[in-house]
């Protein structure tokens, strides 16, 4: 099975246009390449690539408010889930953060042509400018929490986690997962202890 036919068939992918596939399917296949002398992620099958890494993305994607957003991925190594969420958004402006140079370096290949995608290769704590939405998947939540670059985050986690973090103001499972969800957050500064 090819990989469109797999996102096609475990998430979203029908409601996405043949030119939003192709960019999917170019960063899939970047990622492969890469993965084989950098370790971007712990790939498994093609299966469990896009329903882990992809579906879920495009999920975060859909759950985030309508409109034009100013989004920032901290710590988004493979490009998950900025890259997904940029495609299937395109009004979107995604900014992917990286402190890893040669993640970031991967991250600038990967977006190439994705015209609302911008790569900051450094700490978050360096980004000069304030975002609509923080969203993360590999970055701890308390830390994500604590940073002051957007109002509103979306982090994916494991329900695992959920206790360890204050009240979200919603949680919603990642459908074809038993453990995922993503938490949302309103963040005011004052109760960020």
């Amino acid at each position: 099975m090819t990989f469109r036919e797999s996102l096609v068939r475990a998430c979203a992918g029908n409601q996405l246009s043949p030119v939003q596939l192709a960019q999917l399917e170019r960063h899939c296949e970047l990622l492969y390449k890469w993965n084989r002398r950098l370790n971007l992620t712990r790939i498994g099958s093609l299966s469990d690539v896009v329903r882990l890494h992809y579906c879920e993305s495009l999920f975060l994607g859909s759950v985030l408010p309508g409109g034009d957003l100013r989004i920032v991925d901290v710590g988004s190594g493979g490009g998950f889930p900025g890259i997904p969420l940029a495609i299937a958004r395109p009004g979107c402006k995604v900014t992917l953060v990286e402190a890893h140079g040669r993640k970031g370096v991967f991250l600038r290949e990967a977006a190439r042509g994705l015209d609302n995608v911008s790569v900051v290769v450094g700490r978050v704590e360096s980004i000069g400018e304030r975002f609509d939405w923080l969203v993360s998947r590999a970055v701890r939540p308390s830390d994500l929490l604590s940073l002051d670059i957007a109002s509103h985050s979306a982090i994916l986690l494991t329900a695992r986690e959920l206790p360890l973090l204050p009240q979200a103001d919603r949680v919603v499972p990642v459908p074809g997962t038993r453990h995922r969800v993503i938490a949302l957050f309103h963040v005011e500064r004052d109760k960020i202890q």
